[in-house]
């Protein structure tokens, strides 16, 4: 005799429902998987894009340029230089007299009263203030708080725009309130005044002690005092000393020591390697264009973007802004005529001897290429990143391609989501159908199977 229980019925009906739904679900589950890889590829594109983006801003910045110089010091310790494209070749020779230096002043016997008046007459955006020394918020037990003093200080003077910093400084027992200018130069020399006394008679009631005197620099273009032009600043960096270099001094010459010889000439390593940066940002991104458009073979995976019209037409705008030209003094100029050209995996290589054939020639091409002319001529870096019709058409967070993609992929994932829902509930009602008729059919032939045997047995 044969018995029927209850698993039976649940297995029968698990058996027929997931039947009912397995198509929908395989048809879910590859929808899901298409759209996911869709969505991962195309945030490994954004990423990609953005790299390369960031390198472009970078080798496009204002103050940047493609094309390097560089600046040869005689002697170590006396200065350092900053060279921009702009400087021109030359020598040059300074005499530093004297560096700029911060006004500072320790106060060494602060009385417990008085009213003491802190300015800085040089700085015009400043406005001096009073601090009441016998103020009860300075004072602890009668004695003057020199920290609550110093943090009052420094609250006031921002407040009033005053370049002047207050700190203690502890030593053999003794902790001395020190003022300092934040700022070089003699415009910055701090003014104290006890109850309106002179500058003498306060120096004395406080015990001050000049720790630093503010004071500009001094460095003559020239050989010596004598024989050059005195260039005074009130720091130590002098911005475009020389067209496109700028200076910062550390050190001061003695009376009869040599002066600073600086050589000013074309960098053609550094240039090298800012081209080198282009194409290594370039490379990288079709690195990943081919991997995310692979057409697949046996033993390659296809792309998840392969044949996708939103990748070429990234790729023809690169493509069409790299092989633009550009005029020069009469010359053509074009990445292959700087040496970069295209290989046959779709990267740019370079080749040095011909971008410093050019440099010799016409260094000027350089910039003119990649940075435009400053006009309505933006080059390739500015037309890569044109956000009109640049790669921010492609990677704006706002109404970029790209996130408009990736906002439809997401929205569909909700919709295979909802679906799946849909197709949950459907595999839960024809469950409890099949479990509900097969349950029946079980306890039906149980009971048959009861009734014949009151006959047979």
């Amino acid at each position: 005799m044969t018995t029927y229980d209850s698993n039976y019925a649940y297995n029968m009906a698990t058996q027929l429902a997931q039947y009912d739904t397995q198509y929908s679900y395989t048809r879910l589950d590859r929808n899901k998987t298409n759209y996911t890889a869709q969505q991962t590829a195309l945030n490994s594109l954004s990423s990609a894009l953005s790299t390369f983006q960031t390198k472009l801003s970078s080798l496009n910045s204002v103050s940047g340029s493609i094309l390097q110089n560089k600046a040869t010091l005689s002697s170590e310790g006396y200065a350092t230089a900053n060279v921009t494209s702009k400087a021109q070749a030359g020598s040059y020779q300074f005499f530093v007299k004297q560096l700029a230096s911060k006004d500072q002043v320790a106060l060494q016997s602060l009385p417990a009263s008085g009213s003491l008046q802190i300015g800085q007459p040089g700085n015009a955006e400043a406005t001096g203030f009073t601090v009441d020394l016998a103020d009860a918020a300075y004072q602890t037990d009668g004695t003057l708080d020199l920290s609550k003093l110093a943090a009052d200080i420094n609250a006031q003077a921002k407040t009033n725009k005053l370049g002047v910093s207050a700190t203690l400084v502890r030593s053999g027992g003794v902790t001395n309130l020190v003022l300092t200018s934040e700022k070089t130069g003699v415009a910055q020399k701090i003014s104290l005044s006890l109850d309106g006394a002179d500058e003498a008679t306060t120096a004395a009631s406080l015990g001050s002690k000049q720790l630093s005197a503010a004071q500009d620099a001094i460095v003559y273009l020239g050989a010596d005092e004598a024989s050059g032009i005195a260039l005074t600043n009130s720091s130590n960096t002098y911005d475009n000393i020389i067209d496109g270099v700028s200076l910062t001094f550390s050190k001061a010459h003695a009376s009869g020591e040599a002066p600073l010889s600086i050589d000013i000439a074309q960098d053609n390593d550094g240039t090298k390697a800012k081209v080198q940066e282009f194409v290594d940002a370039y490379n990288a991104l079709a690195g990943e264009l081919k991997k995310l458009t692979a057409s697949g073979s046996e033993d390659a995976k296809r792309g998840a973007l392969a044949g996708d019209g939103t990748v070429r037409s990234i790729k023809g705008m690169i493509d069409n802004m790299i092989r633009k030209g550009v005029t020069v003094d009469g010359q053509q100029v074009s990445l292959v005529s700087l040496g970069i050209s295209n290989t046959r995996e779709g990267t740019l290589t370079l080749d040095s001897a011909r971008l410093e054939k050019t440099l010799s020639s016409n260094p000027g091409a350089l910039d003119a290429l990649f940075k435009g002319d400053g006009g309505t001529d933006k080059g390739i870096l500015g037309g890569l990143l044109d956000r009109e019709t640049g790669l921010a058409k492609y990677t704006s967070s706002v109404n970029g391609i790209l996130k408009n993609r990736k906002d439809t992929i997401a929205d569909s994932l909700k919709r295979v989501e909802k679906e799946r829902e849909r197709v949950d509930t459907q595999y839960d009602n024809l469950y409890q159908r099949y479990l509900s008729q097969y349950t029946n059919l079980v306890t039906i032939m149980s009971q048959m199977e009861q009734t014949s045997g009151l006959y047979f047995t």
